[in-house]
């Protein structure tokens, strides 16, 4: 089952949509299987980390800018190269198995939508497959 969910970002961040894909599976009914949370979009990504402590998304998103600044060798004529970068690092989409009807995440994970060029009203899609 494919469920479509949107939300509206800020400049750059990571948004955390577990709760969401707890929705979409919820919707569902399964009880065992798998799901694909996916992003369709090429300078945003999805991806698990830690969602205990919020220093951790800040260290990220310092990390990446760093990794991955923006250059005024980037021929891009949008002027995001740096965000497409972040995107194919970052990845479009993460899987988690499901067990019982539940998403299995570790105790301090969480499931992020990760803006590198925003404000954006951006889509996701998650698929449960059972």
């Amino acid at each position: 089952m494919l469920y479509s969910y949107e939300l509206d970002t800020g400049q750059e961040g990571f948004y955390e949509i577990t709760d969401m894909v707890r929705d979409a599976l919820n919707k569902s009914g399964t009880t065992s299987g798998c799901c694909l949370v996916y992003c369709v979009h090429t300078t945003a990504g999805v991806t698990i980390n830690e969602n205990a402590d919020p220093d951790v998304v800040h260290d990220l998103m310092f990390a990446l800018d760093k990794t991955f600044p923006d250059r005024p060798e980037f021929r891009h004529q949008e002027g995001n190269s740096a965000a497409h970068l972040k995107s194919s690092v970052i990845g479009c989409s993460v899987t988690v198995p499901i067990q019982d009807g539940h998403l299995i995440l570790g105790t301090w994970q969480g499931i992020y939508f990760c803006e590198f060029d925003g404000p954006r009203h951006r889509h996701f899609a998650v698929e449960i497959m059972g």
